[in-house]
């Protein structure tokens, strides 16, 4: 069977357990009271169609030989179903929601987005790598080199805008118990200034296999993260107009 083998037909089987799981969290947020289900239909619902989803794109990707288009619809899915995950948990066990100021509010758009697009481009660069799951699976055509570049100018925008929006959270907190906000949002910084490293690793050393899976699980780990720094902040639709 092989490694790449033995890795699809895991995934096949979690596929089942997750469609399981998935079924029995549906049905648990129906049987909830009006109010405690509030916010959660949705996103359960939702999930337990994304899993089904995957496995049909995930059954395309083998019938067209791990052409890298679907394969990178299929971690894109992936990386939707993650965010759904965090929103579902969020909403659930929602955490103390503090105050934020209009500078820190405008930060999360900013580095959710600029999360995402990262992640896009770097679906696109492993489609361009050497690591297709198949030797003979074809690659995506573009230039690896240029691609890795064009991959790192978002991620270093996401460390940036990530530690403005780090900073004013930390003297916003100042003197005082340190909020979910601050914990996620230094969390996010940690992980992608992880993932930065891989990365430049990967470029430098040819991109051996054990960073390229270091570096998707990061990333599926990022997708959590944006989504929760999104919430956290933007939870509440209107901050306050101070500077505090």
């Amino acid at each position: 069977m092989g490694l790449h083998g033995v890795i699809e037909f895991a995934n096949r089987l979690l596929t089942f357990v997750l469609a399981l799981i998935a079924l029995l969290t549906f049905l648990t947020v129906l049987n909830l009271g009006k109010k405690l289900r509030k916010g959660l239909v949705i996103p359960a619902f939702l999930l337990g169609l994304g899993i089904p989803a995957q496995a049909v794109l995930g059954g395309f990707t083998v019938l067209t030989q791990l052409n890298p288009w679907f394969v990178g619809a299929h971690f894109i899915l992936s990386g939707i179903l993650i965010a759904l995950a965090a929103l579902l948990l969020f909403r659930a066990l929602p955490p103390v929601h503090v105050p934020v100021s209009l500078a820190i509010w405008r930060t999360a758009n900013p580095v959710a987005l600029i999360g995402a697009v990262t992640i896009v481009v770097g679906v696109l660069v492993t489609g361009a790598g050497p690591h297709s799951g198949d030797a003979e699976s074809a690659r995506n055509g573009l230039d690896l080199e240029l691609w890795q570049h064009m991959h790192s100018y978002p991620g270093y925008a996401l460390l940036l805008m990530n530690l403005v929006q780090l900073v004013l959270l930390a003297r916003r907190d100042k003197g005082q118990e340190r909020s979910y906000q601050l914990k996620v949002s230094a969390l996010l910084l940690v992980v992608s200034i992880a993932q930065a490293i891989i990365g430049v690793l990967q470029a430098r050393l040819g991109v051996p296999p054990v960073l390229v899976a270091l570096h998707m699980l990061g990333a599926s780990v990022i997708c959590a993260l944006l989504t929760l720094q999104w919430l956290a902040i933007r939870g509440k639709p209107t901050p306050m107009k101070s500077n505090a």
